[in-house]
């Protein structure tokens, strides 16, 4: 390669992994978080009996460390001083006050939560206001197989972004290269390349005011929207959980990590006042 192309172009994927956990073992530039990312807990509410024999929340909680986990994604919003906390109630305005992030991740089915909170109108709306004065809104959807999505398309329709209830990326066995996604980068969202790995995903279809993020194979996987002062991400698929992104389970090219850094970077310069979050 050229020696003027960047640098993390030119590192191995593992040497990228060690670099991006070292950037997370660091402290923040700030000694006090000054914004708040919330993780629902409402839409998503499995738990499960922990070792004292207590029920836990887990999948998709930042304090989750198994495979199902968001631990290595809340060491990256921590990493660029944004402190994390879990929403337990249904959103309203003034519950998602204080946060200028908001993230609902493949909302419950009876096969996974025998008791689902389905996503309501009143929901959509509530969450859509806190938009616009200026919100910054995480939608990470799945496969129907896995997550609920025709009442979670009540609030992504909203902003112009529909999932579709329909299996992409299927990946059967061990064939991972169904799930391999190509970033060249040079992207608003992705500056730099990486290999993505997402198994088993939706797809989008957008109208205004969305547009698209990352397209693979002709299908839509995220997209971005403007709503009044506010900004909603939408993904295909909850991509960042830590089974694909400690390195332990999937093959040194893939750095979902590195993608989760990139995203969480975005993120922040979307909120108001971003860049006074970024490291």
């Amino acid at each position: 390669m050229h020696e003027t192309e960047p640098l993390v172009q030119r590192v191995t994927s593992v040497a990228l992994r060690a670099m991006v956990l070292a950037w997370l073992m660091c402290p923040p530039a700030f000694s006090q978080s000054v914004a708040r990312v919330m993780v629902d807990a409402w839409f998503n509410s499995q738990q499960r009996t922990n070792a004292a024999g207590q029920q836990e929340y887990f999948h998709y909680k930042w304090n989750d460390v198994s495979n199902s986990g968001f631990f290595l994604f809340g060491q990256v919003f921590r990493g660029f001083g944004v402190a994390t906390d879990t929403l337990y109630n249904a959103p309203t305005e003034a519950n998602l006050k204080g946060a200028q992030f908001y993230i609902i991740v493949s909302p419950d089915i009876p096969a996974k939560n025998p008791h689902p909170h389905y996503l309501q109108p009143e929901d959509a709306r509530q969450v859509a206001q806190w938009v616009k004065l200026g919100g910054v809104l995480v939608l990470m959807a799945n496969d129907p197989a896995n997550g609920e999505i025709e009442h979670l398309d009540q609030l992504a329709d909203l902003f112009g972004i529909h999932f579709n209830p329909v299996l992409s990326h299927h990946v059967v066995g061990s064939d991972q290269a169904a799930g391999t996604i190509q970033v060249k980068g040079g992207g608003s969202l992705f500056r730099y390349p990486h290999t993505l790995y997402m198994k088993d995903t939706c797809t989008l279809s957008l109208k205004g005011p969305a547009v698209p993020l990352l397209q693979d194979r002709g299908d839509v996987l995220m997209a971005t929207a403007k709503y009044g002062k506010g900004t909603v991400f939408a993904v295909a698929d909850p991509w960042v959980y830590n089974e694909y992104t400690d390195g332990k389970n999937l093959p040194a090219e893939y750095d979902n990590l590195g993608g989760a850094v990139e995203l969480v970077e975005w993120l922040v310069k979307q909120a108001p006042h971003g860049n006074s979050v970024s490291r």
